[in-house]
């Protein structure tokens, strides 16, 4: 057979998508089940060669990017779940440690964005406030005010004095 024209598409997308979303919602919640019949009449609208069964191939492709896409979203999730653990634990609290691990990432969390980025890059990755500016594209006197306010943020939310180097 020929190629899909433009009004075999639209007769198929008519006769077939609400179909094909219900059969995708097997796996998929609305929205995403609604994309990948969209994405499944882009395919077809790109063959080269009509299929001998339009119906059956439009289910056919409907179902593998489904459980593709719900395979995707699996990984993700389980991804995500991975990465909220990681950052669940941001310290390890030694025997020997002079600050409460829990308490300062809880005080660590509630600081700005800014700041909590240049704290963390100044004190536990080391860097210099210069290394610092060109990390975060700012410059030293930027990232000085940053840090500067969130170690007052900390201490404030602490409670206790926070020693600091020279910087």
């Amino acid at each position: 057979m020929g190629k899909t024209g433009p009004t075999q598409l639209s007769a198929s997308f008519d006769a077939h998508a609400a179909g094909l979303v219900l059969y995708a919602r097997q796996w998929l919640e609305a929205g995403l089940a609604e994309d990948v019949v969209q994405d499944v009449f882009l395919r077809l609208a790109r063959q080269r060669r009509r299929p001998d069964n339009v119906k059956a191939w439009l289910f056919r492709c409907v179902r593998n990017a489904a459980i593709n896409a719900l395979r995707s979203q699996r990984r993700r999730r389980r991804h995500e779940q991975r990465r909220a653990a990681q950052r669940a634990s941001w310290f390890v609290s030694g025997g020997d440690d002079l600050i409460d691990a829990e308490a300062a990432q809880a005080a660590l969390a509630e600081l700005p964005a800014e700041q909590r980025e240049v704290i963390v890059l100044r004190i536990w990755a080391g860097m210099t406030l210069r290394e610092a500016g060109e990390i975060v594209g700012q410059p030293v006197s930027t990232v000085f005010s940053r840090y500067r306010a969130g170690l007052a943020g900390l201490r404030k939310r602490m409670r206790t004095s926070c020693k600091s180097e020279k910087t």
